[in-house]
């Protein structure tokens, strides 16, 4: 079958026409998705912006924080341990033990105050290191009894045991007629 040049010029003309508009088709869509992530793109431009913006004001939050927290660390540095300390202190002149009704060294303690502890090491070993200032008052004997039981850690009437593993170095008693003493020391805990 012989087919006419027209016809052939037809069927070549159709292809170029179907070729033309399924490359329209495939133009205009990507077009449209073009546009659509143009819009994504910059949607996402402005909020990497702004979170840029809030990661550097945390980042500031952030420092601010820290600072204050070492600050603080500085003005409050591990007073648990010179509150346990403290509590041993009260022990010793109270007693502890209710069942007993022991009654301690039979002191009153009327003034405790500690400076901040500090690290000091013999060798590869640290310490830590608390000064205390005591003030007990009550009668010459139960106050040397009192310096007795902190200086050796031994008590007479078993009413008490230190929380904490301590040594403790006497620094000086000052005991006056009235049966007041103040006595300043130095606690050595074994920090690990």
């Amino acid at each position: 079958m012989n087919l006419s040049r027209k016809v052939w010029m037809i069927v070549g003309a159709v292809i170029i026409v179907a070729a033309l508009v399924s490359a329209g088709v495939v133009y205009f869509q990507q077009a449209g998705e073009r546009e659509e992530l143009n819009e994504r793109l910059s949607i996402a431009q402005i909020l990497v912006t702004g979170l840029t913006a809030d990661k550097n004001q945390l980042e500031n939050r952030l420092a601010q924080a820290e600072s204050l927290l070492n600050t603080n660390k500085a003005r409050f540095p591990e007073v648990v341990e010179s509150i346990e300390y403290g509590e041993d202190f009260f022990k010793i002149a109270y007693g502890q033990n209710l069942y007993t009704m022991a009654s301690g060294c039979g002191v009153d303690l009327t003034r405790l105050a500690t400076s901040p502890p500090t690290s000091t090491g013999v060798g590869t070993i640290t310490y830590s290191l608390s000064s205390f200032a005591v003030v007990v008052e009550g009668d010459i004997d139960n106050i040397l009894k009192f310096i007795d039981a902190i200086g050796t850690g031994i008590d007479y009437d078993l009413s008490w045991s230190f929380q904490l593993p301590w040594s403790v170095d006497v620094k000086g008693v000052s005991i006056d007629a009235s049966g007041s003493a103040s006595i300043k020391l130095d606690i050595y805990g074994y920090k690990g």
